[in-house]
């Protein structure tokens, strides 16, 4: 049997322990953590068969592993049931609790145990992202002497997060969040087991329904809520206690969404709205800026990624999208939530159904790009300023044509470095206003060859 090797073996401080029945006084989700992997429920991408955790499962081969996936998608619950399946102590910690010397302590124990009973430790490390690239070296040789079955737990990306030697020694398992329907079943288990509220409360359809949904794939979020629900509901005719929509609500208090300012999702949601935006999709576009607000993101810095996309991705299509972002930016600054909100979703609609082109994006792009390769090539002499007589005497702004007195008011001479003589760094598109701009370059680039035509003998 599975056993508590160095004490507290529950990441977040819980009582239940490994190999006995949980603590009555615990909370609902801890009761009714799963026992088997027969009661586990989802996440059937990581349980094909071969996968490393059916071998796991089924007792065949234990090797470390990297839970990736969101809050409450059974990340601590499948490290117990490992632990379980190969029958050895389980240690569980959390970088958010304790530090990388415990764990040191730790797996040092982990490995005299090995050496008196010949076999490993289960060591779950919550939040292993929290512990920095340097600090997870300390893992990596009692892994590889086989002195601990490692399993890391994280909520974001791995490829960023755990450092390039722990990953090669360990496969990441993707977790999803659950699906609506698994929320339901872990729901209705609770109800009806007796280590959760079997005989002391029931709950209406339409109430389970809409703790399923609220929940976010979240079971622990899904449990607790339950939990205070429970406590809260009064007794029905006949002296039930029966759950209510309105007992749900009043639970949730408000729809906690998944995000992360730091990390993947805040990433993940800002590129949705980009690319919305950049799709001239307006209703995604407002979506992903509202799922960005509600979770708590600084609308300051919705309001820049306005700003950034009005020049990146409008540009002179429309004019009037940079100002309008500006605007829409300083709005939020003088007015704040929720007043200023209303503006941030204006510029949103607006540049969603603006006409678009990266034409400048492209072009400054290439400028920059000419800048670093051809270094500091020197403007030719005549568009040089003159202001000293040496200057003047060096040829500096000599036959320089001002354009306000020329045909059409505009001067043929020489802009660009010998080097790059030809070279064109913005081409505008036909689309909006940049059309109108293409136009006037080309009646410019004619008029241009017609007077050097003229001036041919």
């Amino acid at each position: 049997m599975t056993g508590d090797l160095f004490g507290d073996d529950a990441p977040s401080g819980g009582k239940t322990r490994a190999g006995a029945g949980p603590d009555p006084g615990a909370p609902l989700a801890d009761r009714m953590r799963p026992r088997t992997f027969d009661e586990l429920v989802g996440q059937p991408q990581v349980l094909e068969p071969g996968s490393p955790l059916a071998l796991m499962r089924d007792g065949q081969h234990f090797s470390s592993i990297i839970l990736w996936g969101p809050p409450g998608s059974g990340k601590t619950t499948i490290a117990r049931l490992i632990a379980g399946a190969a029958q050895v102590p389980f240690v569980a910690r959390s970088a958010v609790l304790t530090g990388v010397k415990d764990v040191k302590e730790a797996m040092e124990r982990a490995a005299l145990e090995r050496r008196r009973t010949g076999k490993p430790t289960v060591l779950f490390l919550d939040e292993i992202h929290r512990f920095n690239r340097a600090q997870q070296d300390a893992f990596l040789a009692h892994v590889e002497r086989g002195d601990v079955i490692l399993i890391g737990a994280t909520t974001e990306n791995p490829s960023f997060e755990v450092n390039a030697a722990l990953l090669s020694r360990a496969r990441v398992l993707v977790l999803k969040e659950l699906a609506i329907a698994d929320i339901q079943v872990l729901i209705e288990r609770a109800l009806t087991d007796a280590r959760g509220l079997a005989g002391k409360v029931a709950m209406e359809p339409e109430a389970l329904e809409a703790l399923a949904v609220a929940a976010d794939g979240d079971a622990r979020r899904a449990l607790n809520t339950l939990e205070v629900a429970a406590a809260a509901a009064k007794p029905a005719k006949g002296g039930t206690r029966t759950i209510t929509s309105d007992d749900v609500r009043r639970a949730l208090a408000r729809k906690h969404l998944r995000y992360d300012k730091s990390g993947e999702e805040h990433f993940n949601l800002i590129s949705a709205l980009h690319k919305s935006l950049r799709d001239s999709d307006p209703h995604a576009s407002l979506y992903w800026m509202a799922r960005m607000l509600a979770a708590g993101e600084d609308p300051l810095y919705v309001a820049r990624r306005l700003v950034r996309f009005a020049s990146e991705d409008v540009g002179n299509a429309d004019p009037q999208a940079l100002p309008l972002a500006v605007a829409a930016f300083q709005a939020y600054h003088q007015l704040g939530t929720p007043e200023g909100e209303l503006a941030l979703a204006q510029c949103c609609a607006y540049l969603a159904t603006a006409p678009k082109s990266n034409a400048v994006y492209r072009g400054f792009g290439a400028a920059l790009d000419e800048a670093e390769k051809s270094g500091s090539l020197p403007p030719p002499l005549v568009i040089r300023n003159a202001p000293t007589r040496m200057m003047k005497e060096m040829g500096y702004g000599a036959g320089y044509r001002y354009a306000h007195d020329e045909e059409g008011r505009i001067a043929d001479q020489q802009h660009l470095p010998d080097e790059l003589q030809g070279r064109r760094f913005y081409e505008p598109t036909n689309e909006g206003f940049e059309a109108e701009i293409a136009r006037r370059m080309r009646a410019w680039d004619e008029a241009i060859t017609g007077r050097r035509g003229k001036a041919k003998p």
